[in-house]
């Protein structure tokens, strides 16, 4: 097993594969340093000298500059090196695209395929609370609605999309609330939907209900519950009407192009960029090159590696809302008097990640090398086929929320240290290490370790992609298991 990773041939860097001790030699071909100090799994080494204001380069790029002269074989991190970042930048349309090395092959998965044409990949009974007041009884629906229907159930799982909004909210966190959840309700992993309001929040169910335009009414029901005298049974009464239209569902074979895909990291250490996020960018590219759809979100985590997304901008407009994206959120940051910067988290730093470009260049790998073809703000829906960007914040609950109601199936999420939350649709936890999914196999879907061990990335990419197959045709991952479903919206502004 090899010590260590140059990942490009112009780093002054390499990364430790595992503990390396002061003194041990460190060889291959192209160089042979001793090490002066002992260097933790996951972390970087100088391979030569760096002096003092000189740019540390890893992925081929800067990601950050020494703040002191670094001498051959030691440690990078924190102590000796710091961002280059600032702030808000000016930038300029340099258009770089790369054809795809995919071929399209005409693979299947078995899903749903919905009266308006979308697809799902469950078939799934929700309960959309209008507001957090209503979400224990939206509880007790489910649980009597269970007990009368017994082992006929045709839905893959009965489930509330819980949350806590939806009443005292103005401006634009109404305006996101609604919007989310009026996404889940259109979702096509939901063979049925219960609307379920209390009757004096400001997320009016009238409103809300025109809000969702053509919707089939069969599917999808709204109860008032300040309206009736017992809810528990007229929402017990309301699921069974669906459960009448739902119960004769079946998968079908569908094209793989119709799989819309959420790109996701989180608990990320120094070998996320090198492991799980390259495999997720390879799994983009190929289901890009049968005509799927991918979306990479996490604006925070571009803050550093901008550019190389702007180069693959489809054309001059897209550059543009690559742009705007990349700006407005720094903006936002500067308006509550917070750096751009700040990131990544403590546990990102222990496992070997130093400054926010260290991170955001292994965190746009998952984007592979496909052109952007779109760019959504929050609450979008998916429009384009191919590579998109969403505006969404790192935070994991937010952004695979942001995720799935764009119309994303499921999301992949990478992970160094871990992590078992879910959102409302299939969350896969891909490991960037070995451990972690020894460790954690009751949270771990897939292991991308083996990269380190030499195996083929390509071979680990078939694998993957059959997973992805079987997933997609109903086989359950980790959080849905473990019943850890979680919906989180975006919120900025005055709560009432």
């Amino acid at each position: 097993m090899k010590s260590f990773i140059k990942i490009h041939k112009n780093d002054n860097v390499a990364i430790s594969i595992r503990n390396l001790t002061k003194g041990e030699i460190i060889e291959n071909e192209d160089l042979s340093l001793t090490l002066m100090e002992d260097i933790p799994k996951g972390h970087k080494f100088s391979l030569h000298e760096i002096n003092a204001n000189e740019n540390i380069v890893k992925y081929g790029s800067p990601i950050g500059h020494a703040t002191e002269k670094v001498k051959k074989g030691f440690w990078v991190h924190s102590h000796n090196m710091k961002t280059n970042l600032s702030g808000v930048e000016e930038y300029e349309y340099k258009q770089k695209q790369q054809p795809l090395s995919y071929k399209q092959e005409g693979l299947t998965f078995k899903g749903y395929r919905r009266e308006n044409g979308q697809v799902g990949i469950r078939n799934e009974l929700w309960i959309v609370p209008t507001v957090g007041c209503v979400n224990g009884i939206a509880d007790q629906i489910i649980q009597e609605f269970k007990y009368q229907v017994g082992n006929s159930m045709p839905f893959d799982s009965i489930q509330v999309l819980k949350h806590n909004y939806g009443c005292s909210q103005l401006g634009d966190d109404h305006v996101n609330t609604r919007t989310i959840l009026g996404n889940a309700v259109k979702h096509p992993n939901a063979g049925g939907i219960l609307v379920l309001g209390l009757g004096c929040e400001n997320n009016d169910i009238d409103e809300f209900k025109d809000s969702l335009g053509v919707i089939n009414e069969n599917r999808i029901k709204f109860l008032r519950s300040q309206e009736v005298v017992n809810e528990i049974d007229e929402g017990v009464k309301l699921l069974l009407s669906i459960y009448e239209s739902a119960k004769k569902d079946k998968r079908e074979d569908i094209p793989i192009s119709e799989l819309k895909v959420g790109l996701k990291c989180g608990g990320s250490d120094g070998f996320s960029g090198i492991t799980a996020n390259p495999l997720l960018g390879k799994l983009s590219d190929y289901l890009i090159a049968q005509n799927a759809t991918t979306v990479l979100t996490e604006v925070p985590e571009m803050f550093g590696a901008e550019k190389l997304l702007m180069e693959r901008a489809v054309n001059e407009e897209v550059y543009r809302k690559i742009v705007s994206l990349i700006n407005d959120f720094k903006h936002y940051f500067q308006s509550y008097n917070q750096p751009v910067y700040e990131n990544p988290s403590p546990g990102n730093k222990a496992g070997g990640i130093t400054t926010l470009e260290d991170k955001s260049l292994g965190c746009t790998q998952k984007a592979g090398s496909a052109p952007v073809v779109d760019v959504l703000k929050y609450g979008e829906r998916i429009k384009s086929r191919g590579l998109n960007l969403l505006s969404a914040p790192g935070n994991d609950l937010v952004a695979s929320t942001a995720l799935a109601a764009s119309g994303c199936q499921m999301v992949l999420f990478t992970t160094g240290r871990g992590t078992p939350f879910g959102s409302f649709v299939p969350t896969m936890k891909i490991s960037t290490n070995t451990e972690i999914y020894e460790t954690k196999p009751h949270w771990i879907d897939f292991n991308a370790g083996t990269i380190i061990v030499d195996q083929e990335p390509e071979t680990l990419l078939k694998g993957f992609l059959d997973y992805i197959i079987k997933v997609a045709s109903g086989e359950l991952v980790n959080n849905e298991k473990n019943n850890f479903r979680e919906m989180a919206i975006f919120k900025t502004g005055v709560t009432l």
